[in-house]
């Protein structure tokens, strides 16, 4: 696992909202396209970890970008479908609980990432990717950002998508285990959430069996609702991966 040298901001030098200045120094050293990358999903005891990768039209940027996590809902939704409208190419993946509990969740996150990157209909030349760590085998070059998230509005615009995709997953988990209202905290330990592990026990596929408090228990969720939990989070024909070429 690739780690570069140390990116972190101080206090004054973070912009108030995120801005293109590191894709610009990019773009004049011939290095074109860049891609943000950003996971949603790495604290949560269920769900997935989702990565998007985000190549924006330097002529066309999204109004609003910002890190997802000092969005509202409705401003992130709104986002999302701009970046989809105005990107040059978005690329979206995830690696399931079982995947995560394979591994640990700093490299399902990394693999998630790549994955996203790679995915993408326009391959980058460069990318920029939120965190310490840069993703291993990645299609290109590539420069970790600390708090990436509130500098680049390449990786802001990655950090939307992922999370907006993230949500929406576990909001359709919600429906389909409807004990757990994962729909409310997409799977995050709240007191809710943590009250129905300990009522139902952990939802098989869903649940992530490393993370404490789910280590010592198993799959115990009652028969009448078990069922369920072969139906895909995603229906058939969803789209995870959105690119549009350039004009």
């Amino acid at each position: 696992m690739a780690r570069t040298r140390s990116d972190s901001p101080t206090l004054f030098n973070l912009p108030v909202r995120p801005d293109f200045q590191m894709e610009a120094g990019l773009l004049r050293e011939g290095l074109a396209p860049v891609a943000g990358l950003d996971e949603a999903g790495r604290g949560p005891l269920a769900g997935p970890v989702v990565a998007a990768a985000v190549i924006l039209d330097v002529n066309r940027l999204p109004d609003g970008l910002d890190d997802s996590k000092r969005l509202s809902a409705e401003a992130r939704d709104r986002l999302f479908e701009a970046i989809i409208e105005m990107a040059v190419s978005v690329s979206v993946a995830s690696l399931s609980a079982a995947s995560i509990d394979g591994s640990d969740i700093l490299r399902a996150s990394l693999e998630a990432m790549r994955r996203a990157a790679a995915g993408l209909c326009v391959t980058p030349l460069f990318a920029l990717a939120d965190g310490r760590d840069v993703p291993p085998g990645l299609c290109c070059p590539a420069r970790a950002v600390v708090k990436g998230d509130q500098r680049s509005q390449s990786i802001a615009a990655a950090s939307i998508v992922a999370k907006v995709t993230r949500d929406r997953m576990m909001t359709r988990a919600g429906g389909v285990t409807p004990a757990y209202g994962f729909e409310a905290h997409m799977g995050y330990g709240t007191k809710r959430h943590r009250s129905a592990i300990t009522e139902h026990g952990a939802v098989s596929r869903l649940h992530r069996m490393s993370f404490a408090p789910l280590r010592d228990l198993g799959p115990s969720l009652p028969a009448s609702e078990r069922r369920n939990t072969d139906q895909p989070l995603v229906e058939a024909g969803d789209k995870h991966a959105i690119d549009r070429q350039p004009a």
